[in-house]
């Protein structure tokens, strides 16, 4: 099934969600501080990290990006009572894969998590994709534009692989959720919006013209413009 990190200063919370994630087939580990969490990250190298942001030593925010500073790709969960749309960019921004406010559904910790095994175990086979000056090998999980190696998370990785599954397809915005996070978004979540911007402006960034379109109302599309 795979290794959880649960990161959590409430010890309360932290034996519960051990006791679901156990029960669940994981195996688990815990910590209670940022300095912590690192050194269980490198000890046990595990699939998710559920991660609380307000943490004593180092908060979650600083061990996300001390994590990706290391290239280290593991998925990360965010998992914070801060609710407002500018605490969830930044900590998407952070290099978090996903991000669930507390209090919370434990049915939709599950889905959310389980979403993330899946991505995170997936042995990705097929051929290289490629549109406009645009290529993606998905053995080495790598991308290029216009000959440009780029820099990409996980998460942005996964994106724009579905992007180059269906070129010139107008792709709504419930189905990439679907397809990529494995699940759906409600209310004011902009999780999507923020990867593409974040896709926008590495793939973009020698002056490329843009290749991932909005479709107002509907969704987005890899299409030349």
């Amino acid at each position: 099934m795979g290794t959880v990190l649960i990161v959590d200063d409430d010890e309360k919370l932290l034996n519960m969600l051990r006791r679901t994630f156990i029960y669940e087939g994981f195996d688990v580990y815990t910590a209670t501080n940022g300095a912590q969490a690192m050194a269980q990250a490198q000890t046990h190298q595990p699939t998710i990290i559920i991660l609380d942001w307000l943490m004593p030593e180092m908060d979650g925010i600083e061990v996300v990006r001390r994590l990706r500073a290391a290239n280290n790709k593991v998925m990360v969960l965010m998992l914070t009572a801060r609710d407002a749309i500018e605490d969830r960019v930044q900590g998407l921004e952070s290099g978090a894969d996903d991000y669930l406010v507390k209090p919370f559904a434990p049915d939709e910790l599950l889905a959310r998590v389980h979403a993330l095994s899946r991505r995170a175990e997936h042995a990705d086979q097929g051929e290289s994709l490629a549109y406009a000056d645009m290529r993606l090998n998905p053995h080495t999980r790598e991308a290029w534009r216009a000959g440009r190696l780029l820099d990409l998370t996980a998460t942005e990785y996964d994106l724009l692989r579905f992007l180059l599954d269906h070129p010139r397809q107008v792709l709504r915005r419930e189905q990439i959720l679907q397809e990529v996070w494995g699940y759906d978004f409600q209310g004011a979540d902009n999780v999507l919006e923020v990867y593409v911007s974040y896709l926008r402006k590495k793939s973009e960034a020698a002056g490329e013209p843009r290749l991932i379109q909005t479709v107002r109302g509907v969704g987005y599309s890899l299409r030349e413009d």
